[in-house]
């Protein structure tokens, strides 16, 4: 008999969890609705082992996203399970801040000072209080992804729902003050000319707040064009690196570009799947965190801190930011070779150690179910966004594609109308998007 404990867990978990799960990213609908295995028992390298003890490879999110090091990394646990052990919260701050602080401004010598914070939301959120206290202003021009705070979602308080056009669809201001709206600016990453019609129209903008790169790579000049209207018009440069940093360069990817920000968040890969995100930044604009409340006690917990240390320490070790971006460049060629080989419209984009794919085609949706079932059945956790990891050895990613290019063989039977995808699913479509899912 097959077991669904997961799937079980699950529906309680509806019933008491509102949404399901506290992370979107992770709700089953997203990838296989009513069959995908929702819950972990243990993690190793780059391996998942469900509640009913099957073990999976991840070819997908990698936590999405910390664990650029694999999961379970014994170099990182080993320095924590000793923190733990020497006590995580005192009345006394733990000292391995100071330290991780060092090392972040070591690796940025443009920066000066550093916050702490836990989750990536918090850091943008942080940012933005800075950057505000620090102009006497308040609007923001932001491009790109930025957490579930009131200053970023009320950009969807705009007749055209912003962020719709911009960037993700279905994001709710619902409980968001009607007074913030007209705060933030959405632009189109390359579009230097929407943000110099933003700066233009609102002289009161106290931040620029962007992605350095995300999808697609920046035309000459953009961001140094952004770097220029910040100045010239004293205006905070923020760059959320939450996502992009120590995957392309060992720091901020914007050290490939040599562009330099105001201020700049880190999150994810930072404590390889332990919580910690750091704002960095110019010590003229830092400073004016001591003229506004910022505040938490659990940013003074031991773990974050001490993970971030170990963390860097791995990732130069191994030049993991080397490692992921190969085993990236690979997989983009292997799945456009595969696509070719299957007469299947591919878009291929992102970093290359965060790299995705969508197949053009109207059955897109149900293409993408169809792979995340026929890849699970195989004995891997996976869609088609894969954060790269330093444990995806070319041993592990061939047998992916061994097994990945069986279920192109049939999409192109698909889109070649020889078959059907309708007679192909075992589970209901996979949802896009941010819809209610409850």
């Amino acid at each position: 008999m097959i077991k669904h404990t997961g799937q079980n867990l699950y529906k309680k978990a509806k019933k008491i969890i509102p949404g399901g799960t506290h992370l979107l990213s992770k709700r089953p609908e997203l990838f296989l609705p009513n069959i995908w295995p929702s819950y972990y028992s243990k993690a190793k390298d780059c391996y998942i082992w469900d509640l009913d003890n099957n073990k999976y490879t991840d070819m997908s999110f990698m936590s999405v996203g910390t664990n650029s090091l694999g999961y379970s990394n014994n170099a990182i646990d080993e320095k924590v399970v000793s923190a733990v052990k020497n006590g995580n919260m005192s009345t006394l701050n733990c000292p391995e801040e100071v330290e991780l602080a060092e090392k972040l401004i070591d690796l940025h010598n443009w920066a000066d000072m550093v916050r702490f914070a836990r989750t990536g939301g918090e850091a943008n959120a942080i940012s933005i209080r800075i950057a505000r206290a620090a102009t006497g202003r308040d609007k923001i021009a932001v491009c790109g992804y930025h957490g579930w705070h009131d200053w970023y979602i009320s950009a969807n308080l705009s007749r055209d729902n912003s962020l719709n056009n911009h960037l993700l669809e279905g994001l709710s201001s619902a409980g968001v003050p009607k007074g913030l709206a007209n705060t933030v600016f959405p632009f189109n990453y390359n579009d230097i000319d929407a943000l110099k019609k933003i700066v233009k129209e609102n002289p009161d903008l106290a931040a620029v707040k962007m992605e350095v790169v995300r999808s697609t790579e920046p035309k000459e000049g953009f961001l140094e064009e952004v770097r220029k209207l910040c100045t010239d018009n004293s205006i905070v440069l923020i760059f959320d690196e939450c996502t992009s940093g120590f995957r392309e360069t060992f720091g901020g990817v914007h050290k490939k570009y040599n562009v330099i920000p105001d201020l700049c968040m880190f999150g994810k890969a930072l404590g390889n799947g332990y919580a910690i995100t750091a704002v960095i930044g110019k010590k003229e604009i830092m400073q004016s965190a001591q003229d506004t409340f910022i505040s938490s006690t659990f940013w003074t917990e031991r773990i974050g801190p001490t993970a971030g240390i170990a963390s860097l320490k791995e990732m130069e070790k191994l030049k993991s930011w080397e490692i992921i971006t190969a085993t990236g460049q690979t997989i983009k060629k292997n799945w456009q070779k595969l696509a070719s080989e299957n007469s299947i419209n591919i878009e291929i984009t992102g970093m290359d150690a965060l790299a995705t794919f969508v197949i053009k085609s109207e059955n897109w949706l149900k293409y993408k179910t169809y792979i995340t079932q026929e890849m699970l059945n195989k004995g891997f956790i996976t869609s088609n966004v894969i954060y790269s990891s330093t444990k995806h050895s070319e041993k592990i990613v061939n047998h992916y594609f061994e097994s990945l290019s069986e279920v192109f063989e049939k999409i192109g039977q698909f889109e070649k109308d020889i078959d059907s995808v309708d007679n192909n699913l075992n589970s209901e479509v996979c949802q896009s998007g941010f819809k209610r899912l409850n």
